[in-house]
């Protein structure tokens, strides 16, 4: 049976570290602002579900949604992920997951039967010729870009109930200014694995800034998550549904369940999966008067050989454009 005492003390770790990451949150950073980009999703399978991925426990890239899949999570692969954003703009990710016994970790402690993930979230923004305030050239180019780095630790607090913590450090560069950031992700999973269900509950980006520009403060996007999938018998399709942003300060409590996403994964035989999402938080963001089009919708295919596993995603932005990302997953 599930140990209460551990479990009532996971349960106040995981309520403090949100309402720590609650009183560093503000209402103008709901939409828009410097850490936005640590809300990009993290492989092309991730955004061919729309992101609902906070209930899914078979996949490294779970270290950017819920650290606590990484505990269910094949030991030893490593996920590459590459998109082109809108412009000019070039984003990727990459996680390395294995378990602490492997690495010759030896003990007879729970603690070291527990699974460790590292991995890195970056964007290049591209080179900017420097002008006066003429717009006449004066001197060589610059850049800018983010990174994020993540350190994880997850284990099982008991039979089918997980749980996982992770911590990053975040920068971002312009030019020769730069701010960083550091933030802690944390979350749990519990499976019934006789009922095809997982349930996901996770709360991201809860930090603050420990160094500024000018001394210009930014709150990191706190992002509450609560997901469940199930894989439906008799048919091959495993669905997801994740309530996002429950963090969000919204004039009214009910809209907060306005900010979903729901993706469908289709199994053809053992080698291939066809995905489709839609995230209504996105599509909100697009003005009416904008024409969103099919802005919020997503779309995306898979192909697994042998050890490696070839992932393709479309996301449409509406009128800014669709977005293209291109993972590969190895397992070693």
């Amino acid at each position: 049976m599930l140990n209460t005492r551990i479990l009532s003390r996971f349960v106040a770790v995981f309520f403090v570290v949100g309402t720590w990451g609650f009183v560093f949150v503000s209402p103008v950073f709901a939409q828009r602002g410097l850490y936005s980009f640590l809300r990009n999703d993290a492989s092309a399978r991730a955004a061919g579900l729309a992101g609902s991925f906070v209930a899914v426990h078979d996949d490294p890239v779970s270290l950017f949604y819920n650290p606590a899949g990484l505990a269910s999570a094949e030991d030893n692969q490593i996920s590459v992920t590459f998109f082109k954003h809108v412009g000019d703009i070039n984003s990727g990710f990459v996680v390395y997951n294995t378990s602490l016994q492997t690495l010759g970790v030896q003990s007879s402690s729970p603690v070291a039967k527990g699974s460790v993930a590292i991995g890195a979230n970056y964007v290049n923004y591209g080179s900017f010729q420097r002008l006066d305030r003429n717009g006449a050239p004066t001197g060589s180019g610059f850049s800018g870009g983010d990174v994020a780095i993540s350190l994880a630790y997850a284990n099982e607090l008991d039979s089918n109930w997980f749980y996982g913590v992770a911590v990053k450090y975040v920068n971002n560069r312009l030019d020769n200014a730069s701010a960083g950031a550091i933030a802690v992700d944390a979350g749990m999973l519990y499976r019934i694995p006789k009922a095809n269900v997982n349930i996901g509950l996770s709360v991201l980006n809860a930090g603050a800034q420990i160094a500024t520009v000018n001394g210009a403060q930014e709150a990191l996007p706190l992002d509450v998550r609560l997901g469940v999938n199930h894989r439906l018998r008799g048919l091959p399709l495993l669905l997801n549904v994740t309530l996002t942003r429950l963090a969000d300060n919204v004039p009214v409590f009910t809209d907060r369940f306005l900010n979903f996403a729901i993706g469908g994964e289709f199994y053809f035989g053992s080698a291939v999966r066809v995905r489709i999402g839609y995230d209504n938080q996105r599509r909100r963001e697009i003005a009416a008067d904008a024409q969103p089009r099919l802005a919020g919708f997503s779309g995306g295919v898979g192909v697994v050989v042998d050890k490696f596993t070839i992932d393709y995603a479309l996301t449409s932005l509406g009128i800014p454009g669709d977005v293209h990302r291109f993972s590969l997953n190895v397992r070693l």
